[in-house]
């Protein structure tokens, strides 16, 4: 059973069956059959279904967003924009998928070959409650246009969210089987990758949760894409707009109360700027409007759960105890919920084992550095390397940063987000493989060449 609370009360909203083998069992079934079936279908019907469940998510945007608030305690304001760059998501494949699956023609030594996509089969996404919609999509939309299905075992904490996004296929005209919202525990998840009709896996989460995932895809054989946590660097030159840089800086820090794997945790700026940075910081973060999450005017609400924000509180403890200085908030804030401040703490030993960890919370982590190496040189010391951000009108810092953070992303004087047409995803701890774009499409496919003229010898 899954028992949902609302992170904002602490209240029990709802509970939820978990699903026994006999259904899983029939959901494996109902997957393979309609593989088969939707592998065949043309892709101007892939690509309408995804206009279709648009329009049902834009249609419903209010009640997915309240739910997802509920659930997790996100904003209303961060649940609509989610709701909507979901929306954009679907929009965005069934615009550009055609483009994206045109067979290669290349030239042969005997003739020329044809590289095309093909769809492989049911793709298991086991996906997070941070943005319990999107992170999703992420996966759903290139399935559908792939040709694939979906099976998606979603975090316990976001189940109501996970049924609600089945329910909107299903009333968008999806098929049985195409995908379908499995409500079940970590502990099933090895079958399920194990099972022959399970083709490939995705996940996003912690790097322990990949690495479990991993294991479980590598003893199958099976593809797997890993999107995984992250300590993203957050650099300031002299030459960049500070009071730009520091509005960027608080909201990273804030927004999904600070539950983002690709928004900035560590604050590396320059010496010459450093004071006025932390100075603007400092008063920017104790500015942030705390409160019911429902309302418009909150720029913070609560973080997902109680257990989640005695997490970062203890890190916060640790770096205390490691020499760091906690400037202000990184307390709890004595109510009922999972409610904190957000907090900045400064001097912080690069070295220690806190500084090496993602926080998952309000809290930034504000280093001085002298010169740029030095900044790159600290940016690269985490065993992440998902996102960056970067802050400079130099042309020649901008290439430095692109060519030498050790990063899958890196923003350029703005903050650091997901978008259908890029490539996301990381590189180290931060897992591998890629989403969106066409390269989160191909991730799954079979690229086939087919092969015309003749005088090859075999084994070419």
């Amino acid at each position: 059973m899954f028992e949902i609370i609302n992170p904002a009360t602490g209240e029990t909203v709802e509970r939820v069956a978990e699903l026994d083998d006999a259904a899983i069992e029939a959901a494996l079934a109902r997957a393979a059959a309609e593989y088969r079936r939707w592998r065949q279908t043309p892709i101007e019907t892939r690509t309408a279904l995804l206009n279709q469940i648009a329009d049902i998510w834009d249609a419903n945007k209010q009640y997915l967003a309240e739910l997802a608030v509920r659930e997790m305690g996100k904003t209303i304001t961060g649940a609509i924009a989610e709701v909507e760059k979901c929306i954009s998501g679907f929009r965005h494949y069934a615009q550009h998928g055609p483009a994206y699956l045109e067979p290669t023609k290349v030239k042969t030594p005997t003739g020329h070959a044809v590289a095309r996509w093909l769809p492989l089969g049911p793709v298991l996404a086991v996906m997070p409650w941070n943005f319990p919609y999107w992170q999703a999509v992420r996966f759903l939309a290139p399935t559908i246009l792939a040709g694939n299905v979906a099976l998606l075992k979603h975090a316990s904490s976001v189940q109501g969210c996970a049924a609600a996004m089945e329910d909107m296929a299903r009333k968008a005209g999806a098929p049985e089987g195409l995908f379908q919202n499995l409500a079940i525990k970590s502990n099933k998840v090895d079958a399920i990758i194990a099972d022959k009709r399970v083709v490939a896996v995705t996940l996003t989460g912690s790097e322990g949760a990949g690495a479990k995932v991993a294991e479980a895809a590598g003893r199958a054989l099976k593809k797997v894409v890993l999107e995984l946590g992250g300590s993203d660097p957050f650099i300031v030159m002299p030459s960049a707009d500070l009071d730009a840089a520091v509005k960027t800086a608080v909201t990273a820090r804030v927004q999904n109360a600070g539950q983002s794997c690709i928004c900035s945790k560590r604050m590396i700026v320059h010496a010459d700027v450093y004071d006025s940075f932390l100075e603007k910081f400092v008063a920017g973060m104790e500015a942030v409007q705390i409160g019911d999450p429902m309302e418009k005017a909150t720029a913070m609400g609560p973080l997902s759960s109680v257990q989640q924000r005695d997490t970062v509180l203890e890190q916060v403890a640790k770096a205390r105890g490691a020499g760091a200085k906690l400037l202000t908030g990184g307390t709890k804030i004595e109510r009922q919920g999972a409610w904190m401040t957000p907090g900045v703490l400064v001097d912080l030993d690069p070295e220690s084992d806190v500084a090496k960890e993602e926080i998952f919370g309000p809290v930034a982590a504000v280093y001085k550095v002298p010169d740029i190496d030095a900044a790159i040189t600290l940016a690269n010391d985490v065993p992440y390397g998902l996102g960056s951000s970067v802050w400079t009108q130099d042309e020649g810092e901008i290439e430095r940063f692109a060519q030498d953070i050790e990063a899958g992303m890196t923003a350029v004087n703005s903050l650091l987000a997901s978008v259908p047409e890029a490539p996301f995803g990381g590189v180290k701890l931060s897992g591998h493989g890629r989403e969106l774009g066409p390269w989160g499409l191909h991730e799954f496919m079979n690229l086939k060449a087919v092969m015309f003229g003749g005088g090859n010898t075999p084994g070419d």
